[in-house]
Formats: C-alpha cells, sequence, structure tokens
C-alpha cells in the first residue's frame, strides 16, 4: 500500500474537494471527485501536483483537476490550468512528454 501524502483538502460539495491556497501557491486547488474516489486519490502525490501547478508564474483561475487524475510528470493526469499569455507558463507537463 502506498503512504498517504498529506495535503489539506476541503469538501465544497459531493463533488468537489478545495486544496486551500497556501505558502507559494497563487491560487486554491480544486479536485472534481466523490468520497470514495478522493481516498483513492490521496494515496499518491497527485494532489501535491496540484497544489504544485498552483504555485506556477501567470496561473489564472484555479489550478484544477478531473475525476480520472493521478500522479504525472508535473502536472497530475487528468489536471487542468490556464496561463497568463504574457506572465504564464507552457509547460509540457500539464499534456504530456509523449505529445508531439
Amino acid at each position: 500500500m502506498t503512504e498517504k501524502i498529506n495535503v489539506k483538502v476541503q469538501k465544497i460539495d459531493p463533488w468537489r474537494w478545495l486544496i486551500p491556497r497556501e505558502g507559494a501557491m497563487k491560487t486554491d486547488g480544486l479536485v472534481y471527485a466523490d468520497e470514495k474516489m478522493i481516498k483513492d486519490i490521496q494515496k499518491d502525490q497527485s494532489l501535491l501536483q496540484v497544489a504544485n501547478v498552483a504555485t506556477l508564474p501567470g496561473i489564472l483561475g484555479k489550478s484544477m483537476a478531473m475525476p480520472d487524475i493521478h500522479w504525472g510528470y508535473g502536472f497530475p493526469i487528468g489536471g487542468v490550468a490556464a496561463f497568463d499569455m504574457g506572465t504564464g507558463v507552457v509547460s509540457p507537463g500539464g499534456v504530456g512528454y509523449d505529445i508531439n
């Protein structure tokens, strides 16, 4: 069994979980999942990756994750973020390094 990574999550409603902005985060994280799914999600580092994406320059809105979230490279798989064209970043970690 994988060790649980300790990232604070707050239940908003039956389908959404908030990762509150703290430290270097420029915005909150928002995860779409039900009660059973969030328990599985908490077993890997994907919630930490949602928080890490929220620290990137130029992020607009929340760092989000869809129900298929799982640990990726940089961004979590199923992660979504928008960035300002002038001050933001372009990260291949958001779509995967195998996408050309």
